[in-house]
């Protein structure tokens, strides 16, 4: 081996073919290096999903014309307006609601549509069309509840709705079986179950919640609250306040799916006369 070529007062020059000090060598694993073929920290393997982080799925980046403002809220307040007709005589009419933000600004605009024989024979468990309108009136959401029975005791024909985007659907909300504590699921497009309402077991209180937790039952995620209207509203109307609060980061599709779980909610519970 020929020795390594010096300049004065200089490190040792480089050679061809020679080992460098301090230099990895091609070709020879080196201790502490990453390794082609090998998994690297904070990388996933292919084939191993991402697990999501707060027991909900991350936010999808399509989203539905119409929906863009939902995508920076995380609150929502849902205020049904004082009907006077249905108020002074009783007579069953359709709904109409305030969506709004956590400035007291309105969102969104809701309005049933039904029959009015369904509205007198079927009452609060009626087949109905909700229609979301944006400030401009331009229609951003339709919700479709059918007429199901709703009983306690028999796990057939629950109550569910389903949110669509002009004719594409978003998601769904299902009533689960249960004797004593409501119960829903929310579903995406394809029908997978991503998270799940939980009811309180009294609904006389002053403040009734129920919580919206992630599909395993594991995280709490948010809510949807009932809120006190004021004694004359309580017991002379129908006319109700709720509160609903998500995930910043949740699907926007979601969260109008959990919009209309809040009005499926108004409905089964808070509508009997």
């Amino acid at each position: 081996m020929q020795p390594m070529a010096t300049a004065p007062g200089a490190y040792p020059i480089p050679q061809p073919g020679m080992p460098q000090p301090g230099m990895p060598q091609l070709g020879i694993p080196q201790p502490g290096m990453p390794q082609p073929g090998m998994p690297q920290p904070g990388m996933l393997q292919p084939g191993i999903p991402m697990a999501p982080q707060g027991g909900w799925l991350p936010p999808n980046t399509s989203c539905p014309p119409g929906l863009e403002y939902l995508i920076a809220l995380d609150h929502l307040f849902v205020r049904q307006k004082v009907e006077l007709l249905e108020a002074f005589t009783g007579w069953e009419t359709k709904n109409k609601y305030l969506v709004m933000n956590i400035r007291g600004e309105t969102v969104f605009y809701v309005a049933e549509q039904s029959g009015i024989c369904a509205r007198f024979c079927m009452g609060q468990h009626r087949s109905c069309e909700f229609f979301v309108m944006d400030s401009n009136r331009r229609e951003v959401l339709r919700m479709v509840r059918p007429c199901r029975c709703d009983s306690c005791c028999c796990p057939c024909c629950l109550q569910e709705l389903e949110v669509y985007s002009g004719d594409t659907l978003l998601g769904s909300v299902s009533q689960n079986w249960s004797l004593w504590r409501p119960s829903f699921s929310i579903r995406d497009a394809s029908g997978e179950t991503v998270l799940i309402i939980k009811g309180p077991w009294l609904r006389f209180c002053i403040e009734v919640k129920f919580k919206v937790k992630s599909a395993d039952g594991v995280h709490r995620v948010g809510e949807i609250k009932k809120e006190w209207s004021g004694m004359a509203r309580e017991y002379f109307t129908e006319s109700d306040n709720f509160g609903i609060s998500f995930p910043l980061d949740l699907d926007v599709k979601i969260k109008s799916v959990l919009l209309g779980a809040c009005l499926l909610i108004d409905y089964m519970y808070f509508e009997e006369k």
